[in-house]
């Protein structure tokens, strides 16, 4: 279950960071409140992780989950650069928290 509550706390990164950019800096009302409400759901989640998981592991598979999503969505939803250096980048961080995952008890 742990392993599902730090995928759970990762989803909810990706949502506040996306809410963070349509916040506007915490100008606009309703984006600030999600972003605030996703990253507490974030921590909450992680920290449920983190009662069976090794920090360093959760952590970073928490970031990476995190990245790659918020990389897709500034991809999709802001029209940010798509390149072959990028792509890799993500696919090596995909490498990376497969590995993490693979080496944990």
């Amino acid at each position: 279950m742990h392993w599902i509550y730090l995928l759970i706390a990762g989803l909810f990164e990706v949502g506040w960071a996306i809410g963070l950019k349509f916040s506007h800096g915490f100008s606009q009302v309703i984006p600030s409140i999600l972003t605030i409400i996703g990253m507490i759901a974030s921590f909450y989640f992680l920290s449920l992780a983190l009662k069976n998981l090794p920090l360093g592991t959760a952590y970073a598979i928490w970031t990476g989950i995190g990245t790659i999503g918020t990389v897709i969505f500034g991809i999709l939803l802001f029209k940010e650069p798509v390149d072959t250096v990028r792509i890799l980048c993500i696919l090596l961080i995909i490498c990376g928290i497969t590995g993490l995952k693979l080496v944990s008890s």
